[in-house]
């Protein structure tokens, strides 16, 4: 397993993460206690949940297993406030989820997306106040288009306040707008990219075939909102490319999918969402073959 800083801060992260929006959700405690154990087993740091999964219940299953593990000094623990994005809800947000993680300190306070509604100093005057207390490490956010971390980092600098280490979008071969400014800015400005959904959330795993039925019980299924998202040309294009490729390396769409997000260049972690510890195992035989097929992955990457 590799390692690495998270922008300019002093945590340290690896490469492959764990998100928490399969607990509570599609899998059950005891389940998510065993895909925990196995993903803590192979060498993951970073664990990253937050308040809106499951109306909290993500953040409360990952709590009760870090008190029962005894593992709080052994993990990087990341977590996010949904929007509105106003100081009272950052601070009461903040405050519930130290409480439901059972932990006096959040190593990653995140904002869940972009607020248009809500002004951007005063979010940002919040978020420092919760680094000066101790309650929140470091700050980042989710879901920010490159314009939206290119402002706030501005204002951040001009005010001297905390600035976001850490930028998590969503990436993989069907979705890679992150690829056109997002990527080259957080390079520029050495912001740490922590990505999620490296596989569609299901989309590339070779379960779904264009005009075809939703398998019942998948997240597709689960959460249809997903499907607008993937069910279009560009989605289905990118999907073929990678059922031809695994057919012609033997490899299982799902792993070659992965590996080829764990390849990509100026990614510091990319988040997995396991439903078993099979399913955490396949993210580092993934890593594996990001080694082995180069080439195969640099193919697909052309387009």
């Amino acid at each position: 397993m590799d390692y690495r800083a998270l922008g300019r801060s002093d945590l340290t992260v690896s490469v492959i993460g764990l998100g928490g929006a399969t607990f509570g959700r599609e899998i059950d405690e005891a389940t998510s206690f065993a895909v925990l154990d196995r993903a803590l087993e192979r060498g993951i740091t970073l664990f990253d949940t937050a308040a809106a999964y499951s109306q909290g219940r993500s953040e409360e299953i990952l709590g009760r297993w870090i008190a029962e593990r005894g593992v709080r000094d052994q993990i990087v623990l990341a977590t996010k406030v949904a929007s509105p994005l106003t100081p009272e809800r950052i601070a009461a947000s903040a405050e519930e989820s130290l409480r439901r993680l059972g932990v006096t300190t959040i190593d990653l306070f995140q904002l869940h997306s972009w607020d248009a509604a809500a002004p951007l100093e005063d979010a940002l005057a919040a978020l420092e106040r919760l680094v000066q207390t101790g309650m929140v490490r470091t700050i980042g956010c989710s879901n920010f288009a490159a314009w939206q971390l290119c402002k706030s980092l501005w204002r951040q600098d001009i005010a001297g306040q905390p600035r976001f280490e850490s930028v998590q979008p969503v990436y993989n071969l069907a979705k890679r707008e992150i690829e056109a400014e997002l990527l080259p800015l957080c390079a520029d400005q050495e912001v740490g990219v922590v990505t999620y959904s490296p596989l569609g959330a299901g989309f590339l795993t070779g379960k779904y075939h264009q005009a075809g039925p939703v398998p019942p019980g998948t997240r597709f299924d689960i959460v249809p909102g997903h499907q607008e998202l993937y069910f279009n040309d560009v989605g289905y294009a990118a999907m073929g490319r990678l059922r031809a490729a695994a057919d012609r390396l033997g490899q299982p769409m799902a792993r070659l999918g992965l590996a080829w997000v764990l390849s990509r260049p100026g990614i510091t972690a990319t988040l997995i969402g396991a439903r078993s510890p099979a399913q955490v195992d396949q993210a580092f035989e993934a890593a594996a073959l990001a080694a082995e097929a180069s080439t195969e992955l640099d193919a697909l990457s052309a387009v």
